[in-house]
């Protein structure tokens, strides 16, 4: 038996960080949206680990992927085994779409899918506080990858909790050919900026997401406090965030450390529209998607 699962990928409506802590990580509040573009996981019973990875899409380098139990997924597989003190394996497929390193949590969607499809598989029925406990040690994203829809992050983001949100957002999604280091962003982050300043979510950014509405209603809070320090270390990005106005796009942000940017359109057929401009700019690595929409959930049984 298999079973397969689909995760989606994360951006940041607004991402506040506050001042680098004494343990080396960075407070932080968030507003995390699940947008759809997704990686699909399946599972099937197996002597021993194994995970394969077939890219989904021109914005996947699946040869910068791990196939060796350093992949978050078989991390994340082994994580649950321990949890219950079972001697289970299992064999991984991941088809990706979401970019390696572009800062849409990716890895972050493997992990929250590979969990959710082994509990099932298995039959182990783990309860949800503690699906997000062992994805919080996983990583910050994973917590959000399981949850979906839209969300506040606080802590090093990892402390989720969902808002209610009543629009249906429409991104333009411009992908990048170069990754960009997430220590280094914030690094730079310390150096240019340091973190002395109000960090918080405005709750009338809360209340635009309760009540829907106008791009240009949620377009107004949209804010990346690492994006200047990213725009630092890559000028290009800077570049491209212009392009993506100039297209006709609310609100440019950049999703998390980057070196992904995205846009916010006034609806589905605009958000084609300004795609369309941009690739006749040469920005062809592009994606229209929109949220929120669902966590890690089941798609398939075999």
């Amino acid at each position: 038996m298999s079973v397969t699962v689909r995760a989606p990928a994360k951006i940041n409506v607004y991402l506040g960080v506050g001042k680098v802590r004494d343990d080396g990580f960075h407070p932080l509040e968030t507003v995390y949206q699940a947008v759809s573009l997704y990686d699909d996981v399946t599972v099937t019973d197996a002597d021993e680990w194994s995970v394969t990875t077939l890219a989904d899409g021109v914005h996947v380098d699946s040869g910068a992927i791990p196939d060796d139990d350093t992949n978050i997924a078989i991390v994340a597989g082994k994580a649950l085994v321990a949890h219950h003190r079972i001697d289970r394996c299992a064999e991984i497929e991941i088809r990706k779409s979401i970019p390696v390193a572009g800062g849409m949590a990716g890895g972050s969607a493997d992990a929250a899918a590979t969990l959710v499809a082994l509990d099932r598989l298995w039959n182990l029925n783990t309860s949800d506080d503690d699906l997000l406990a062992i994805g919080a040690e996983l990583g910050s994203d994973v917590p959000f990858a399981l949850v979906g829809g839209t969300a506040t992050g606080t802590g090093r983001g990892e402390v989720v909790t969902p808002v209610e949100d009543n629009g249906t957002w429409w991104w333009v999604v411009v992908f990048n050919d170069e990754g960009l280091s997430t220590p280094s962003v914030y690094g730079a982050y310390d150096l240019l900026e340091g973190g002395d300043h109000d960090y918080r979510i405005k709750p009338a950014m809360l209340d635009a997401l309760r009540e829907g509405g106008h791009s240009d209603s949620l377009g107004v809070f949209i804010y990346n406090d690492l994006e200047d320090a990213a725009f630092h270390l890559r000028p290009d990005l800077e570049r491209t965030a212009e392009a993506v106005l100039e297209c006709g796009a609310t609100m440019t942000v950049l999703s998390g450390s980057g070196p992904t940017m995205l846009g916010i359109a006034t609806d589905a057929d605009d958000a084609r529209t300004i795609a369309s401009r941009l690739a006749a700019r040469g920005y062809e690595r592009t994606a229209v998607v929109h949220g929120p929409v669902a966590g890690a959930h089941v798609v398939a049984y075999s």
